[in-house]
């Protein structure tokens, strides 16, 4: 016996959700969790939204509706909120109480939809558009969804500064880094060098990774969610000696980066970080991060906006601690003076590295 059926539960009917010329329609390819990836077309912000809702119910049978409605949505997904919040609501009736046999197509128009931010599928963020159908009924709706992709083109500003800082840990490292550009569009490469000033510890590898982190406007400033190692590239194999200079050069175009999203809708930001880590022989970990922003450079002709710059100064230590690459036994650096955050960490002067193996220890600036 059908149970859903009986009690009116069953559909008895196929939704499906089509946009007006999407065959011709530049298609994105996107990672929605772990272990699956789908395509969406893409729209562009201003863009009308058509298509067609075909229903179709099974032979034979009727389907009993209290009203046949069509939306457009703008929604953002944002932990620890219980709720959606929609910051787009656009909605059509397609038909008003009755029944439905056999096949039936409805059309649907949304004219010049603003969709002023990026599309987004992030650990703890989401933000989508989507065409949501329901079919009212007395028991049960029925609802179905159809997503489309939005990208947002910057223009980025005419100033595009190096990053270039002397880091390191009184008479036992100091290096100076240095970033061609504090700016990088998706396709970019990050270009720089380190230079080795003192070196008296037993260094083994140095790698530079990409970090991304999340933040949520309902989650507290002091317990964000872990950053994102979204790259990771070793740079440096073997001990290094003073005056020695080691290039950078990584291609970002083989990552799935996005641009920095800065308190979108009041709900969520969206930062990158280069992180720079040091290895030694004890497997002390030594790190520095430095914040850029990230922006998706815009094609001929389509209208762009500036990008925003970054907030910190390029010069100023990140007060948040990198997440390692390999999991450590502890997530807070040592100091001489014991374990303590990062935040005082880089307020204190330099000191010796203290750190036990497994442990990591902050480049402090040079004063």
């Amino acid at each position: 016996m059908n149970v859903p059926a009986l009690f009116g539960l069953g559909t008895n009917a196929d939704v499906d959700i089509r946009f007006d010329g999407e065959e011709q329609r530049q298609w994105v390819d996107v990672k929605v969790n772990r272990d699956q990836r789908d395509k969406f077309p893409l729209y562009a912000d201003g863009e009308t939204v058509t298509g067609k809702v075909t229903i179709r119910v099974k032979d034979g049978k009727k389907l009993e509706h209290a009203g046949i409605r069509v939306q457009f949505l703008g929604q953002i997904e944002a932990f620890p909120d219980k709720q959606p919040n929609d910051f787009i609501s656009m909605g059509q009736e397609l038909m008003a109480a009755g029944e439905i046999r056999g096949l039936q197509t409805f059309g649907f128009e949304f004219k010049n939809v603003e969709k002023q931010f990026e599309s987004y599928l992030g650990t703890h963020v989401k933000l989508r558009y989507f065409v949501r159908v329901t079919i009212s009924r007395r028991l049960s709706d029925i609802v179905r969804e159809k997503d489309l992709w939005v990208y947002s083109y910057k223009v980025p500003p005419d100033q595009n500064h190096p990053i270039k800082m002397e880091v390191g840990i009184e008479e036992c490292l100091h290096i100076e880094f240095e970033y061609n550009k504090s700016r990088y569009h998706l396709s970019d490469v990050i270009v720089g060098k380190i230079y080795f000033l003192l070196v008296r510890i037993k260094i083994k590898y140095m790698e530079l990774s990409i970090l991304r982190r999340e933040s949520t406007a309902g989650r507290s400033p002091t317990n964000p969610p872990d950053p994102e190692t979204l790259a990771k590239f070793e740079i440096m194999d073997g001990a290094p000696v003073k005056g020695e200079m080691i290039p950078i050069r990584m291609f970002l175009s083989g990552y799935e980066l996005t641009p920095t999203f800065r308190d979108v809708n009041k709900k969520f930001s969206v930062r990158y970080f280069l992180n720079l880590v040091l290895v030694d022989e004890e497997n002390r970990r030594y790190f520095k991060q430095q914040e850029i922003t990230m922006f998706r450079e815009p094609l001929p002709g389509m209208p762009t906006a500036p990008v925003a710059p970054v907030a910190a100064s390029a010069a100023s230590p990140v007060p948040e601690p990198a997440a390692s690459p390999v999991p450590s036994p502890s997530p807070a650096p040592a100091t001489a003076a014991g374990t303590g955050s990062p935040a005082q960490a880089a307020a204190a002067a330099p000191v010796e590295a203290a750190a036990v193996a497994g442990t990591e220890q902050p480049l402090l600036a040079s004063q």
